[in-house]
């Protein structure tokens, strides 16, 4: 028992350090303003993939057709030419029509990873060099392309990737968003300032053409299911740098149910362990919240753990507000800011829980995960292209 309440002490303390260190980095990313200069405004193909008819998608749309920026084309790909939002397309194409707007319905699979298919076909288009990717739950604002292009001024950065909030609906949908802005955005923004960022994020991937077809193009990564990982990490293998956008895109999540929140979850986490297993057990020290609860509970609530743990669940807090709610802006966490600690222990218990096994279910499939995060298809569970973000 002595043994054991050592290394939950242990543990808890380099959480309070790992909040405290976090706040930092998030002060210093966000108060770190980049000198004004001529602004690049190079002419760029932003590719959206589709699938289905998901909540608030004409207004995420509709916020790309929006950019003040001289000039950019818009290809919005998809697999199948039954989908029910393909009427929504055109609605917006021909709302747009000054626009370069291109609607691609291509069948034509190289791998397991469906938003790989859709962007692989939609490369075939892409009229110019600098190519921006974007899910298609993201909305953003009217500067939204002048803002993530500005770090390829600098020929040594090969890829840019963004934050984001989230605006929700539902409370399974905020329960599940509450980490993004609250946790998962605070150790992003620590990695950034202990080893760099090596991986890029969905919502938003700026990378050119030439660099794309120097890690092997979408080929090379569409049996992976972490196909935003990749890309970051494989260009950042070649010596690019992969740049954090100071610029926040907006996240939009509905209509979640336990399912979706438990497959989604686990997902993630298991992407996580399979490429980078140390670094899974590592997360170990950023869930202070359960460990100083554990600690207080082993030690039959003696009075030094009950001030340990209460300064652990401060810096916790501390470390929300600040990152989250200061400088994100994220109405999720300003909303259930009092739900963290819950969010947290669901969170520990997805991690132990995701410990072992490879297969999660996507979409209408059943994977297992092979070495490296690969997709191997097991089974087909339903329907494929029923609703929903390809995530």
């Amino acid at each position: 028992m002595n043994c054991l309440i050592g290394v939950l002490l242990i543990l808890t303390i380099i959480s309070c350090f790992y909040y405290c260190f976090a706040i930092y980095a998030a002060i210093d990313f966000f108060k770190n303003t980049p000198p004004t200069q001529k602004k690049f405004l190079p002419a760029v193909s932003l590719l959206t993939p589709i699938c289905g008819l998901e909540w608030e998608l004409e207004a995420n749309l509709i916020s790309f057709c929006q950019q003040e920026y001289p000039q950019y084309q818009i290809i919005f790909c998809l697999q199948n030419s039954q989908e029910s939002c393909l009427e929504l397309l055109h609605k917006v194409k021909d709302k747009f029509a000054h626009l370069d707007i291109q609607i691609v319905t291509n069948p034509q699979a190289i791998g397991n990873n469906l938003k790989i298919n859709n962007l692989a076909n939609a490369l075939n288009m892409a009229k110019y060099d600098i190519l921006v990717i974007t899910d298609s739950d993201i909305q953003v604002k009217s500067d939204y392309l002048e803002g993530i292009v500005q770090p390829l001024k600098d020929d040594s950065v090969g890829l840019v990737t963004c934050l984001y909030t989230s605006l929700t609906k539902g409370f399974l949908a905020a329960f599940e968003a509450l980490a993004i802005s609250t946790q998962f955005h605070p150790r992003v923004l620590t990695a950034r300032k202990v080893e760099g960022i090596k991986y890029a994020f969905g919502s938003t991937i700026v990378i050119r053409q030439k660099i794309l077809a120097e890690i092997g193009g979408f080929l090379r990564i569409a049996d992976y299911l972490a196909d935003d990982y990749q890309l970051g990490n494989l260009v950042a293998k070649l010596g690019y740098q992969v740049v954090l956008s100071n610029y926040i895109v907006a996240h939009r999540l509905a209509n979640v149910t336990w399912g979706d929140f438990l497959a989604r979850q686990s997902r993630r986490a298991k992407c996580i362990r399979v490429e980078r297993f140390w670094g899974y057990l590592g997360l170990i020290v950023t869930q202070g919240t359960v460990i100083s609860l554990i600690l207080l509970i082993a030690t039959g609530l003696t009075q030094w753990a009950v001030w340990l743990c209460l300064l652990t669940w401060m810096l916790r807090l501390l470390m929300a507000i600040i990152v989250g709610v200061k400088f994100l802006n994220d109405s999720v966490a300003k909303k259930y800011l009092i739900l963290i600690p819950i969010r947290d222990i669901v969170s520990f218990l997805l991690w132990c829980y995701n410990l072992v096994g490879n297969q999660v279910n996507w979409r209408d499939y059943k994977f297992e995960l092979a070495k490296g995060g690969k997709l191997v298809k097991i089974k087909l569970l339903g329907e494929v292209g029923k609703q929903g973000n390809l995530e």
